[in-house]
């Protein structure tokens, strides 16, 4: 097992249970526990794990990080509305189709689809589909999947499929993390694996992101920053990160 499949797993195992033993996960995997150490030292610089003695356990930040999505909603919201009213300028002509990921920024932009627009919409988030449903002048489509109830979208590999057999105009896409080394990054695996079926599936990638997101970095990368066609955040971005994106030709659009 490669390093990077080890930390996978040590980060999902975290997730699940809370808390892990260095002898006993040493053990399950037939490594020494220094491979283990290094490992969890790897998942503490990321964010994901608090070492303790003998062991580890989830990190507060992470656990904040994955917050409900009524948790996070909630947070910020006027910031949120103005990063999603920006966000209305990458809409596609009448007759468009758009991927709506999930989180809380992508559900203000939800919340503010014109209805002239005819707009074809496809979303993997309950919470978005729930606040679409009846909407006029949209067509709502869901994809499939198991739902994780901590933020209420999809994931797994029916909905990878689905998004693989999907050409949309515009992805509307969330990040938890934005960094250079790292591109765009998320706590959970198969969130990752959506969010990089997203950005396969549209033509014109918009990634929405509070300045907050810029400069730490989460587990699971699921995509370079270059592979994104535009940002739209807020004015808290610093002259740094704004150059950090423009250099690999990315549009930043402050709200």
């Amino acid at each position: 097992m490669y390093a990077a499949e080890r930390q996978v797993l040590l980060a999902e195992r975290l997730t699940r249970d809370g808390r892990l033993s260095v002898n006993e996960v040493a053990a399950e995997l037939s490594v020494s526990t220094e491979t283990i150490r290094r490992d969890l030292d790897v998942l503490e610089r990321a964010g994901t794990a608090t070492r303790v003695h003998g062991g580890a356990v989830l990190s507060t930040a992470y656990a904040r990080i994955e917050a409900s999505l009524a948790q996070r909603t909630g947070e910020r919201p006027e910031l949120k509305s103005r990063i999603a009213a920006a966000a209305l300028d990458f809409l596609p002509g009448t007759g468009g189709s758009i991927l709506l990921d999930g989180g809380s920024t992508v559900a203000h932009l939800a919340d503010v689809l014109p209805a002239d627009r005819h707009l074809t919409v496809l979303t993997h988030s309950v919470a978005i589909a729930h606040l679409l449903l009846g909407h006029d002048g949209i067509a709502l489509h869901t994809l499939g999947g198991r739902v994780r109830e901590v933020t209420g979208v999809a994931v797994g590999q029916t909905t990878v499929e689905a998004l693989r057999g999907t050409r949309a105009d515009v992805a509307f896409i969330g990040t938890n993390g934005i960094a250079a080394d790292h591109g765009f990054s998320t706590p959970d695996s198969e969130e990752a694996a959506v969010k990089r079926a997203l950005f396969g599936s549209a033509r014109t990638r918009v990634v929405l992101a509070d300045s907050t997101k810029f400069g730490p970095h989460r587990v699971f990368s699921f995509a370079d920053l270059g592979d994104a066609s535009a940002v739209v955040t807020d004015d808290g971005i610093t002259g740094r990160d704004r150059a950090m994106l423009e250099d690999v030709g990315v549009e930043v659009v402050v709200a």
